[in-house]
């Protein structure tokens, strides 16, 4: 098996999660999160994109319900005994062969935890499932458990998080030498992804973002490139990624002579990410650290040009998106503990003088300092 942690490991997490369950009184999880399955089984696939369950009872018992095309990918990726198959077929209908399935596994009225939030579970398939298990048992949102227990890495994940860490710093070395007037945008795009691949990484969950201009002031990306003026700006964000592990970074950097809004907005996102490395510490909430964001920004008159977040946990994900659930916003009371991998950003876009600055880099959390990944500072980047 083409497994990235041994048997320890694995063991550990499965004892976690059904001691868990037990706390919540969940006979069984309907895992959807791809991710939730490749932290638990070590499964890697891109097959959730279609009706696919990993059914976990509390006594550990395992069982994956998924399509003839995964057969051999499960095996192949992870350890998990038992597999079913529904077969592909005009209007076939998984939701009842995983009924029938928790049926055979005695699962008849008892409590199941679902994972609705997550892109592997469609509306459709969602309320395919609600309307077999509504008179089959208690059915419950546990859309959180695995997510939570997630945001705590263990010494094996860390090592891939700073790999991954590595691979960004690699690819921002390779993307910086394009960056001059006359650079070609699809031509640094290359270079950020090719280095990661050539170390020996992963495609990433999500695209990578690379504008410039008034594209500069984009926070997704979009199809279409162009080259750089000899007075421009360019915002790129990144990431290595190491055995599905993720390291974002994100920078806006300034070609030619940087205006004096150019220098006052990174002023103020340098000031807000050390502000915000103060707070990253136990003893602080995701929440926390958004206010101390939020004040630095709102204290300059930035308010309306600044986001909702400032950043979110990161580590194994799959497409369409490297972020965690746990976000840096308003009011999040979940508590910072160590050995987090957390990225943390301040993105300002003034679209009143069409200026963009944005610093962003992924942090270990320790019992206190937090850890920058990155071998580069956050200095300001002009050529």
């Amino acid at each position: 098996m083409a497994l990235h942690f041994d048997t320890e490991e694995y063991a550990n997490r499965l004892q976690r999660l059904t001691s868990r369950m037990r706390e919540e009184k969940i006979d069984a999880m309907l895992l959807f999160a791809q991710e939730s399955m490749y932290w638990l089984t070590g499964y890697d696939t891109f097959g959730y994109c279609f009706f696919q369950t990993l059914v976990v009872k509390a006594d550990g018992n395992m069982v994956l319900l998924t399509r003839s095309a995964d057969l051999r990918q499960a095996r192949h990726t992870s350890n998990i005994g038992k597999i079913e198959i529904w077969i592909d077929r005009m209007n076939a209908d998984p939701t009842m062969d995983l009924k029938n399935l928790l049926s055979d596994m005695d699962l008849l009225g008892c409590r199941i935890g679902i994972e609705y939030d997550t892109h592997g579970l469609t509306g459709r398939n969602a309320r395919q499932l609600d309307n077999q298990l509504q008179s089959f048992g208690q059915i419950v949102d546990a859309s959180n458990i695995v997510s939570r227990l997630r945001l705590i890495k263990s010494p094996a994940e860390i090592a891939y998080v700073e790999r991954a860490a590595v691979l960004s710093d690699d690819a921002l070395a390779a993307a910086l030498p394009l960056i001059v007037p006359g650079g070609d945008e699809a031509a640094i795009l290359a270079a950020l992804q090719g280095a990661v691949l050539a170390g020996g990484g992963d495609y990433p969950a999500n695209e990578f973002v690379i504008g410039s201009g008034v594209d500069a002031l984009l926070c997704r990306s979009k199809s279409g490139r162009r080259r750089l003026d000899a007075q421009d700006q360019l915002t790129i964000e990144w990431a290595g990624v190491s055995a599905r592990y993720h390291a974002p970074m994100m920078r806006t950097a300034l070609i030619g002579e940087p205006t004096a809004r150019h220098r006052e907005l990174y002023s103020t996102c340098r000031e807000a990410i050390q502000a915000m490395e103060m707070v990253l510490r136990p003893g602080n909430t995701f929440g926390t650290v958004f206010e101390t964001f939020a004040r630095i920004i709102d204290e300059r008159g930035l308010a309306r040009h600044r986001l909702n977040t400032c950043g979110y946990s990161v580590g194994a994900r799959f497409a369409p998106s490297w972020m965690d659930l746990q976000t840096f916003l308003l009011g999040n009371p979940q508590e910072i503990e160590p050995n987090m991998s957390l990225f943390v950003h301040t993105i300002i876009f003034d679209s009143d003088t069409g200026t963009a600055m944005t610093l962003g880099q992924t942090y270990l959390t320790t019992t206190d300092t937090p850890k920058p990944l990155s071998r580069y500072g956050l200095d300001f980047i002009a050529v």
